[in-house]
């Protein structure tokens, strides 16, 4: 308190007469309680405990009187004691709402909801909450097991060997490919049984290459094969090479130094391989590179390339696609698996020509006749 000239100086209470009505009442409610009076409290004490609330009773703190501050503990025992006197707040249920009560205790309140009582609490429980963990599961299920993966002119076993043979079973699927097993052995569907082994009007050439050059980038031709119309293998060489080997390409040309030093000069292969082309219709894949070792030319009305024909890159979704692609897809067999085979892959292109024979050739026609127009 501020002091000065005027000011009166406010002291705590000393005597129980300076003490406000509340502790005035709490006195007289214990003077009661020790003289052993039961009876109930009277009417001015009851609208004073009305007008007090609960939480502002038990946080009262009470000074000390004479040193003495446990005289206040009895409050709590007290103010509990009348609060379980009174009666509960809720009125009980009427005939109608325990209608609602279902046999098993719960309370429906709609919305397919439940209102069960467990150690106490109450908790609310979905009617239709299997349902939907099962819809869940559904969706799970239902899922796409294939993702929305495009690969665009890519082998699907590079893809296996880099991504996993799931990845490349998506590959195959979206390019159109069979994913199920051959029944067939590739020499079955290669190559017609109890055909002739002449020549015929088609012929197929494919050509194995070994590398030349500082680090063998540069291509010679190191074994060339031709197959008839029905697969049968008509010419088969292996090329002695006109400059130093640096690079043979075993793993994919499957050449080694002994085929090409006992193989066949390379003029003698030229003039060989030129005399069966004249005049006949060239298949293969990718003959370009083909004619190019072999230093040749061949009439472009006259070469029908399995990598070029547009239905075929229309098939595989690929712009280049590879010949093992193509076999994989059209015919379902596997070629190129290990080693390269110059007559396996002259008798793959083959077959691929013979597939499409009839609407190659009257494409063909077709192109030729809107030129001469």
């Amino acid at each position: 308190a501020p002091k000065g000239p005027g000011v009166a100086v406010v002291r705590p209470p000393r005597s129980p007469q300076e003490f406000s009505s509340n502790w005035k009442a709490l006195q007289e409610l214990l003077k009661q309680k020790a003289n052993g009076s039961n009876g109930s409290l009277s009417t001015c004490q009851t609208d004073t405990k009305k007008k007090q609330p609960v939480k502002a009773a038990q946080s009262l703190e009470v000074p000390a009187v004479n040193g003495n501050v446990g005289e206040a503990k009895p409050t709590n025992k007290t103010d509990s004691g009348s609060a379980k006197e009174k009666p509960p707040l809720s009125q009980p249920q009427s005939k109608g709402a325990a209608v609602k009560k279902n046999l098993n205790g719960t309370k429906s309140h709609g919305k397919g909801c439940k209102d069960q009582k467990r150690n106490g609490n109450v908790v609310k429980e979905k009617d239709d909450l299997k349902h939907k963990r099962r819809k869940a599961e559904e969706h799970v299920e239902q899922q796409p097991k294939e993702p929305d993966i495009w690969f665009d002119d890519v082998d699907p076993k590079d893809i296996e060997a880099a991504i996993g043979p799931e990845a490349a079973k998506i590959a195959r699927r979206n390019m159109g490919l069979e994913t199920g097993p051959s029944k067939e052995s590739v020499e079955q569907v290669l190559v017609k049984e109890n055909a002739s082994a002449g020549l015929t009007r088609a012929v197929a050439m494919d050509c194995e290459m070994v590398g030349v050059g500082p680090k063998g980038e540069d291509s010679i031709v190191a074994r060339v094969s031709i197959v008839n119309q029905f697969g049968k293998c008509i010419y088969d060489k292996y090329v002695k090479p006109t400059e130093k080997v640096t690079d043979y390409r075993t793993a994919v040309s499957g050449i080694r130094p002994q085929n090409v030093n006992a193989g066949e000069d390379f003029k003698t292969v030229q003039k060989e391989v030129a005399d069966i082309l004249k005049g006949r219709i060239l298949v293969g894949h990718a003959l370009q590179n083909d004619l190019k070792v072999l230093l040749l030319d061949h009439p472009q009305k006259k070469i029908r390339d399995t990598q070029r024909y547009k239905p075929f890159k229309q098939r595989v979704k690929s712009s280049r696609p590879s010949l093992k692609l193509l076999c994989e897809a059209l015919l379902n067999v596997q070629v190129q698996t290990s080693e390269h085979c110059s007559i396996q892959d002259a008798q793959a292109a083959m077959r691929l020509y013979t597939l499409e024979k009839k609407k190659w050739e009257a494409a063909v026609k077709n192109k030729a006749n809107n030129k001469e127009l």
